[in-house]
């Protein structure tokens, strides 16, 4: 049986190497990879990562791409926003 990590949390694994930042960094990403989102067509939250970028609801099957870490990234959001904006003054 292993000791329980106060800090460190999912890099505990790493034990002391690679130096603390990188571990910090690495612990963010590890835990936003590992969470679970809401889908966008069924609302649940049941939407895990299966591969790099690659998302899967596992209640209603859908599969969407989004991005390595984290389903949605700023630049998609950024783009998400400039084509609804767009859309807007086409139609008005």
């Amino acid at each position: 049986m292993g000791k329980h990590t106060t800090k460190v949390h999912i890099t505990g694994k790493y034990g002391v190497r690679y130096g603390a930042s990188l571990r910090k960094q690495i612990k963010k990403i590890e835990i936003t990879q590992h969470a679970t989102y809401t889908c966008q067509f069924c609302g649940k939250d049941s939407v895990k990562r299966q591969a790099v970028g690659i998302w899967k609801c596992k209640a209603c099957k859908k599969t969407l791409a989004g991005g390595a870490y984290t389903m949605n990234t700023p630049a998609a959001a950024t783009v998400r926003s400039s084509m609804r904006r767009l859309r807007e003054m086409v139609e008005a």
